[in-house]
C-alpha cells in the first residue's frame, strides 16, 4: 500500500511536469518502454530491487538501457528515482503515470474477452452501451479471446464487470445444485 502511494506521488509529479514541458505523450511512451521493458527482463528487475548494488551503478545501467531511447525528461526521471532509492517502483510508476494520462485525457478502457473473435459490428455495439455509460468519454475497446469462457462473454470498464459468459453461467448452476434446498422429511 505504500509503494502505491509512492508511486501515485512520483506519477503526479511527472505528470505535473510532463504538461507543464507540454512533452505527455512522449514522457507516457518513455514510462511505456520502461515498464515493458521491467517487465520483460528479469535481470533488470533482480538489479532494481538489490540492495546491494549502489544506487549510481543502478543509475549507470538504467542509463546504459534507456540511454537514447528516452527523452530528457524520462532520463531526469531515471536520476531523481535512483538518487532517492525508489528506483524499484519504476514499473509502478509507469502503470499509475498510465492511470494518471488516461484521466487527464478522458479515455475509459473497455477490457472486452469472448470465445472468439467479434465482428466489428458486435464491438461497434459494446463501444455504443460503453459511450452510453460514460458519456463524452473516449472508449479505447480492448478485445482478448479466450476459450476457456466456453461461450458469452465478459465486459469489464474500470471497477465494474459484466460477466455474461457460459463458464460463469455453469458455476452459478454447479453452486445452486450444491446447496441442495430438499431436506427430506422424514
Amino acid at each position: 500500500m505504500r509503494n502505491e502511494q509512492a508511486a501515485y506521488r512520483y506519477a503526479k509529479s511527472l505528470m505535473d511536469l510532463a504538461l507543464e514541458r507540454d512533452q505527455l505523450d512522449q514522457v507516457r511512451a518513455d514510462l511505456l518502454l520502461m515498464r515493458t521493458t521491467c517487465a520483460s527482463n528479469a535481470d533488470l528487475r533482480v538489479m532494481l530491487k538489490s540492495p546491494v548494488i549502489r544506487a549510481d551503478q543502478k543509475q549507470r545501467a538504467l542509463n546504459k538501457v534507456f540511454g537514447g531511447q528516452v527523452g530528457e525528461v524520462a532520463q531526469r526521471f531515471i536520476a531523481v528515482v535512483t538518487r532517492k532509492g525508489r528506483e524499484v517502483l519504476i514499473p509502478e510508476i509507469a502503470r499509475a503515470f498510465e492511470e494518471l494520462y488516461l484521466v487527464h485525457r478522458n479515455i475509459v478502457i473497455c477490457r472486452i474477452t469472448t470465445a472468439v473473435k467479434l465482428t466489428s459490428v458486435e464491438l461497434e455495439k459494446v463501444r455504443q452501451l460503453t459511450a452510453l455509460r460514460y458519456p463524452g468519454k473516449t472508449i479505447d475497446m480492448r478485445e482478448t479471446v479466450d476459450p476457456a469462457i466456453i461461450g458469452g462473454g465478459i465486459i469489464q470498464v474500470g471497477d465494474l464487470q459484466w460477466d455474461a459468459s457460459l463458464r460463469f453461467k455453469l458455476h452459478v448452476i454447479r453452486r445452486t445444485f450444491a446447496e441442495n434446498p430438499y431436506i427430506p422429511k422424514f
